[in-house]
Parts: structure tokens; C-alpha cells; sequence
């Protein structure tokens, strides 16, 4: 079985962007080539997108190639396929890294015990439970993504496809 994804660099800096192709080679076992274009979002830096195909679960080995890299903003997805949910991981240097599950459309999914959790936080803690809802969702990657994310419309996009 086959996984389909897309890999979002949204912001590296030059000297960056050939360590994060060695990073993504060395996950999917074929050299990789980016096209590396200007991020008007951030001056100096640079975006790419990557859209591979390979088992499923590569989408998590990515991120955590990429994970801590301190001056770099990500975003991996895979698609959900039979028997395995889909995922999406988004990375800031200043939030860190987000983990999801997504529905087929792409929805951010919380499972039951996770809401259980954050009620609970939020009860014991006297927090507010939209803070606790938004933190599962995301809300907050998206929020400092969003910009990056509008600046790469209508960039070029490549296809990889996984070796194994």
C-alpha cells in the first residue's frame, strides 16, 4: 500500500535548503532536488513543496528529520489510506512541533480521550477550554503558518516518489 503527501517548506534560509534536501533523502532513500523559490513572507528566506508518495507513516518520518531545526517552518500531510488515518505535522521554531490526525477532507481530528484530557485540564486547572480546543486543533500553528502558506501560491511543485 501506497501514502500520498505533500511536504511544505514554508521558510528556510539559503544556507539551509541543501541540508533540508539531505534530510528528506535520507528518509526516502532517493536524492531529492527542491525547487527553491523567494518567501515574501519572511525577506531572505526561501519555500518549497514537495508532493511524494511512499508507505504510509513517511509523512511522521519527515518531521521528524526536519524537528528542531531552529530557523525553519514545515508542514508535512499525508493522505488517509485504507486502514491508516491521515496525518499533518506543522512546525515553528517558536511553537515547536504539532502532530494531527486528519479526516480524508483534511479535517484536524481529536479523539475522544484527548477532548477527555483537555476538560479535564481545563477543570482542574481553571483554564479556559477553548485555549485547551485550540491547542488540539492547532489553531496556533495556523494562525503563525497562514501568511507563509498565502505567500506560496502558484509556486512549482514536484513529485517524489519514495524508494522501498
Amino acid at each position: 500500500m501506497s501514502a500520498r503527501g505533500v511536504l511544505y517548506v514554508h521558510s528556510a534560509p539559503a544556507a539551509l535548503c541543501p541540508h533540508v534536501e539531505w534530510a528528506v533523502a535520507g528518509v526516502v532513500g532517493v536524492p531529492v532536488k527542491l525547487d527553491w523559490g523567494d518567501q515574501p513572507a519572511a525577506p531572505g528566506t526561501h519555500r518549497a513543496e514537495l508532493n511524494w508518495q511512499g508507505a504510509p507513516g513517511l509523512s511522521g518520518a519527515i518531521a521528524s528529520a526536519l524537528n528542531g531545526w531552529q530557523r525553519l517552518r514545515f508542514e508535512v500531510t499525508e493522505e488517509a489510506t485504507p486502514g491508516c488515518d491521515g496525518a499533518r505535522f506543522s512546525y515553528t521554531p517558536t511553537l515547536g512541533i504539532f502532530t494531527a490526525v486528519t479526516s480524508a477532507s483534511g479535517e484536524v481530528m481529536v479523539s475522544e480521550a484527548r477532548l477527555r484530557n483537555a476538560m479535564e485540564r481545563a477543570a482542574a486547572h481553571d483554564a479556559d477550554l477553548v485555549e485547551e480546543l485550540d491547542r488540539l486543533t492547532g489553531r496556533v500553528w495556523d494562525e503563525e503558518l497562514e501568511p507563509f502558506r498565502y505567500a506560496g501560491d502558484g509556486a512549482p511543485v514536484r513529485w517524489l516518489h519514495a524508494a522501498g
